[in-house]
């Protein structure tokens, strides 16, 4: 076998340089067994997709060793998937996401770079955001389009959908999504809830009732590898794992501080913040215990159609 790896140059970070390599097997990924379901079509849901990558987000050679690439390596297992499963030409240059397997060793470098690649074009700074990360994934998806694969994405808020589970699970039947969840604490008022960071996951399955309160999920979750503890998991990718979750919808008495515009004169950090109501999903599971509360805001979703009108093989 060939093996794949290259520096973070500074022509890479230029993006001049191509990404090369091919994996020796077509691996995909979810771990077995999976069978796949998508029923959608009565008043309950069960929708789960197998082929979905779980790959790690902490890896040397990005910023903070990945510590806030959450959301790159969750769109990666997105790409993942249209890759594999589907056989869309997603990628960049030379790099086609369907040639990599995250768990060959040998493909190690070229997968941290790929979701280095993404994170330069979903504008990290630290974080990225979602809207953000839909213009990585027009990025990513355009060597499809130019094949002639038809590509869509969009957003779906917990705080405007009437029905926040069931478009999350219609939107999953066709692939998979990501998941933003705050990080939430007790606010300055008795019974307010105040945002401090997020974390951004990637739905693989999710069952449940339309118009329900609540849903079951399982998630390919890229900051929580299993092998955490090892001295060298910077260096090697974890066994892929399906986490187990509940969403619970609640209404949120949510504040929000106001924050200082650095190009005015004045600091409006010292402005009193406001509050509003808005529906959230609490996420709870046996991976998810911790001193804040978990809230899911939103989702992104995302198809490929294939030249005569298909979605892939």
């Amino acid at each position: 076998m060939m093996r794949k790896a290259f520096a973070l140059t500074a022509a890479v970070a230029a993006g001049t340089v191509a990404f090369t390599g091919v994996a020796a097997a077509d691996k995909i990924g979810t771990p077995a067994p999976c069978t796949r379901t998508g029923d959608v079509s009565g008043p309950d849901f069960d929708v789960r997709l197998c082929g979905v990558s779980d790959v790690d987000q902490q890896r040397a050679g990005l910023h903070r060793d990945g510590n806030a690439y959450c959301g790159p390596a969750s769109l990666y297992n997105v790409l993942h998937y249209w890759g594999h499963v589907k056989g869309a030409p997603v990628g960049w240059l030379t790099t086609k996401v369907k040639e990599l397997d995250p768990r060959d060793q040998a493909d190690y470098t070229v997968v941290t770079n790929s979701i280095w690649r993404i994170g330069v074009d979903a504008g990290y700074d630290g974080k990225t955001t979602m809207t953000n990360l839909q213009t990585a994934w027009n990025v990513a998806t355009k060597p499809a389009r130019d094949a002639y694969w038809e590509t869509d994405v969009g957003n779906v808020n917990s705080a405007t959908s009437p029905d926040f589970s069931g478009e999350l699970a219609r939107k999953l039947d066709a692939g998979p999504v990501q998941l933003v969840y705050g990080r939430y604490s007790a606010g300055p008022q008795a019974g307010s809830l105040q945002r401090g960071g997020g974390h951004i996951v990637t739905v693989v399955a999710a069952k449940g009732s339309f118009g329900g309160d609540t849903v079951q999920l399982k998630l390919a979750d890229p900051g929580r590898a299993a092998d955490k503890s090892d001295p060298d998991h910077l260096y090697t990718q974890s066994d892929y794992q399906s986490l187990d979750v509940t969403l619970t919808r609640r209404t949120v008495n949510e504040y929000r501080p106001v924050t200082d515009d650095e190009d005015t004169e004045v600091d409006e950090s010292l402005q009193p913040g406001t509050y509003r109501t808005v529906e959230r999903w609490e996420l709870t599971g046996p991976q998810y215990v911790g001193t804040t509360r978990q809230m899911v805001e939103t989702f992104n979703w995302f198809t490929l159609r294939a030249p005569g009108g298909h979605s892939g093989h």
